[in-house]
């Protein structure tokens, strides 16, 4: 629980569904990208699956894809035009794919 201005409680969730809320947006934010990984994981082998660990579209319209490893980059580069294929489904301005690594 946190506290209103006055100093009253406030129910946590409620400060997640509030529409002019800057954590809403985040939550909702979150929910999205979290949508569209589960959308371009059932797109991709089942290998290959749980290795594309986070996505981003950005506003320029560049797909940003996170894979585990430079190793699962790779692979997932060969991917690329499915999946780019497959967002433009939800996003139709998405131009472009780049795979990145969360391992440096």
């Amino acid at each position: 629980m946190a506290n209103d201005r006055r100093g009253q409680p406030v129910n946590l969730g409620d400060l997640f569904r509030s529409p002019g809320s800057s954590l809403g947006g985040l939550a909702r934010a979150a929910a999205g990208r979290m949508e569209l990984l589960d959308l371009l994981r059932a797109r991709l082998p089942a290998e290959l699956q749980a290795c594309l660990v986070g996505c981003n579209v950005r506003d320029d319209g560049t797909l940003v894809l996170t894979a585990s490893s430079p190793a699962w980059a790779a692979r997932l580069r060969f991917e690329a035009p499915g999946l780019l294929a497959c967002c433009r489904e939800r996003f139709p301005a998405t131009a472009r794919v780049r795979v990145r690594s969360a391992t440096p």
